[in-house]
């Protein structure tokens, strides 16, 4: 019998979301994090990217800027990526791919697990 074997390459997994999930929405699992390509609809089974590279909201304003590279977490009371875990209460979104300069509104992040 082996030990492991191969379900799929992991980057969707099946989510069935209690209520209506828009698309684009950004789900935190404990401390795995999706993003929904479509809508999915209450109690039917849909699915979330773990893997791939996305635009996500971020605070805009003096300071708020955001350089490539950088690792960023999500606020899910802010709803925005964030570069500080807020002492582990923001979990790991991914790591910047895209600077983001204060004007900005949203940032290129690249999911990370």
């Amino acid at each position: 019998m082996p030990t492991a074997i191969f379900v799929h390459d992991g980057k969707q997994i099946d989510y069935t979301p209690s209520a209506d999930v828009a698309a684009g929405a950004v789900v935190v699992l404990n401390d795995l994090i999706g993003i929904t390509k479509q809508p999915i609809a209450a109690n039917q089974l849909g699915a979330l990217a773990v893997d791939g590279v996305f635009d996500v909201p971020k605070a805009s304003g003096v300071g708020t800027a955001i350089a490539a590279g950088k690792t960023v977490y999500w606020d899910v009371a802010d709803q925005e990526a964030k570069e500080d875990s807020e002492s582990g209460a923001n979990k790991l979104l991914g790591k910047t791919v895209l600077a983001a300069a204060d004007g900005d509104e949203l940032v290129r992040v690249r999911l990370d697990q």
